[in-house]
């Protein structure tokens, strides 16, 4: 008989986990479970690309009242004649003004958040909140299983979250699964009685469908050297960095561009500095792409200055596509790169970045050994897959 089993996550927009998701849908067995999906906003770049074979259960419109402006929301309610969720959103509001931790403040809203969710009225062999936070909390509050598991894709320690309000929820959990050893070893620090809950389970990444999607066309016609970076413009994918690390090299004489794929709440802010650094044109910020993969392919030198991962996709797709790669050295880098041997670590500041990549772009040797080595690793991890199957039994 097959096992039903529920996924949670916020929406399908541009990340890691939302990327993590669909490869796993489009790798699951479907002959051995029914799949169903829970997002709380129906909504992002990955959306389109849900396996038809995937249920995709009802939006909970009463979750949008928490990620609008108050007076927008209180107006929604009171259309709906839903006064219920009026005062859990105003009292949400409390939190919002007074937390200045985002991480925490998104924590702490979630009582309230929860009082205005209805349950899923299906009972799961398995339910897997896919993300740190409200996917993990909607699992325990809302979701009858007989098995829980929660996913955390990054390394803990640097999300900001409060441990103490995670430990609630933890303890309720059977699996604890997370993307890379080192952050496995981190949650095993953090919360050392439910380090037995622990596990690592790679995100899934298919080195043919990467090499097909990479052949289509794309203009990036630029004579000079072609720098090409991927993730959500946020304080932690280290874009700022990068700016200034353009700057040196453009001041420096190199004949740069550096494209930068992703969205998010720092693009103004980066703007501002391109502006500034009279890089326009040089410095690009391309906006989401459906498929980045022609850009990274177009490369010829694959940059992320994150300030920390948990297990970074984009490098793992670099790698699939023979990149020279350069990493700055968040906590993770060293599960996915061998410094000086099929990738570049370096320390976490636009100095080291510019050294970085001024040594790569002048050390031919370097560029090809890096290629060499990639070349010669077996990079798919369709296999993963096989540990969800032991996590569900």
């Amino acid at each position: 008989m097959k096992k039903n089993i529920l996924f949670v996550l916020n929406n399908l927009n541009c990340g890691g986990a939302e990327k993590a998701l669909i490869s796993l849908l489009e790798t699951i067995d479907y002959s051995m479970y029914n799949v169903d999906l829970y997002l709380f906003k129906h909504e992002g770049i990955f959306f389109n690309k849900i396996p038809k074979r995937v249920k995709l259960l009802k939006e909970p419109f009463e979750y949008k009242y928490f990620d609008m402006p108050i007076k927008k929301a209180l107006i929604g309610c009171i259309q709906k004649g839903r006064v219920d969720i009026g005062l859990s959103r105003i009292r949400a509001g409390y939190i919002f003004k007074r937390e200045k931790n985002n991480a925490i403040c998104t924590q702490k809203i979630w009582k309230y958040v929860s009082k205005s969710l209805k349950s899923v009225n299906k009972q799961y062999d398995v339910a897997i909140g896919y993300l740190e936070n409200h996917p993990i909390y909607f699992c325990i509050d809302k979701v009858i299983a007989t098995k829980k598991i929660g996913f955390i894709h990054n390394d803990y320690d640097k999300l900001g979250m409060d441990p103490d309000i995670d430990m609630d929820y933890f303890c309720k959990l059977d699996n604890i699964v997370t993307v890379s050893e080192e952050c496995a070893n981190i949650l095993k620090q953090r919360f050392p009685m439910f380090s037995h809950k622990v596990e690592v389970m790679y995100n899934i990444v298919s080195p043919n469908m990467i090499n097909n999607m990479a052949l289509e066309k794309v203009a990036m016609n630029f004579k000079g050297v072609k720098l090409v970076s991927v993730g959500r413009l946020t304080y932690q994918k280290g874009f700022e960095m990068a700016v200034e690390a353009c700057k040196s090299l453009v001041e420096s004489g190199h004949d740069i561009q550096w494209y930068i794929i992703g969205e998010g709440e720092d693009r103004e802010k980066l703007e501002k500095m391109i502006e500034e650094y009279h890089l326009k044109g040089i410095f690009i910020l391309l906006g989401l792409k459906e498929n980045p993969y022609p850009y990274i392919n177009q490369a010829d030198i694959y940059v992320q200055p994150s300030r920390f991962e948990g297990k970074s996709i984009a490098i793992d797709e670099a790698k699939i596509l023979h990149k020279p790669i350069i990493a700055t050295n968040f906590s993770t880098a060293k599960d996915q790169l061998m410094d000086k041997k099929n990738g570049l670590i370096v320390e976490m500041d636009s100095t080291s970045i510019f050294e970085g990549i001024k040594k790569i772009i002048g050390d031919d040797v370097l560029r090809t050994t890096f290629i060499d080595s990639l070349a010669k690793e077996k990079l798919g991890t369709e296999n993963e897959i096989q540990k969800l199957y032991d996590f569900c039994r």
